[in-house]
């Protein structure tokens, strides 16, 4: 009896190797959702924003790397006005496009964030990684707000830290 649980044991653990992880955030079904068509909306105001991204660092030497989870936010400031994310595109460390979340315009309502999670199996962006947003808001509206919480816990040790986007135009 006992040689069969083992049996069994080992089975389950044989096939639950083989069982390919889900990567959380490529699902478009989320961004669907917040579809918006702008073209009738007069007189907004365009912009690009820069993230930089850390989906591993470097520990101890240049052989050693931690990989991290990345929580990225994108937050609407305004607590009047929807304002527009256009796209949001990832890029590895050697600047070579890794996925695009969405390209159509998405709205975030006042007051509202979303976010997007780089899951901590998911290392293709490397050291290096970024994100390139473009937006549109209305007149007097404020900028949206981009920023990343990176973290890791390996043991009793955790790791942490943040980034934020800088507007490029």
């Amino acid at each position: 009896m006992k040689l069969k649980h083992i049996g069994i044991a080992l089975l389950f653990l044989l096939f639950s190797c083989n069982k390919k992880k889900e990567i959380s955030s490529i699902n478009t079904e989320n961004w669907t959702k917040r579809a918006i068509n702008i073209s009738k909306k007069d007189s907004l105001k365009y912009g690009k924003s820069y993230l930089s991204i850390y989906s591993q660092v470097y520990s101890m030497s240049e052989h050693r790397k931690h990989n991290l989870t990345a929580m990225i936010s994108l937050r609407n400031t305004s607590d009047i006005d929807s304002i527009y994310i256009l796209k949001a595109e990832y890029y590895d460390t050697h600047g070579n496009s890794i996925r695009k979340y969405f390209d159509f315009p998405i709205f975030l309502a006042p007051m509202e964030t979303t976010e997007i999670i780089i899951d901590e199996i998911d290392v293709s962006g490397g050291t290096g990684s970024n994100f390139i947003f473009e937006w549109k808001t209305p007149k007097n509206t404020p900028e949206p707000i981009f920023e990343s919480v990176m973290t890791s816990t390996i043991g009793q040790q955790g790791l942490s830290f943040i980034t934020q986007a800088k507007r490029i135009k």
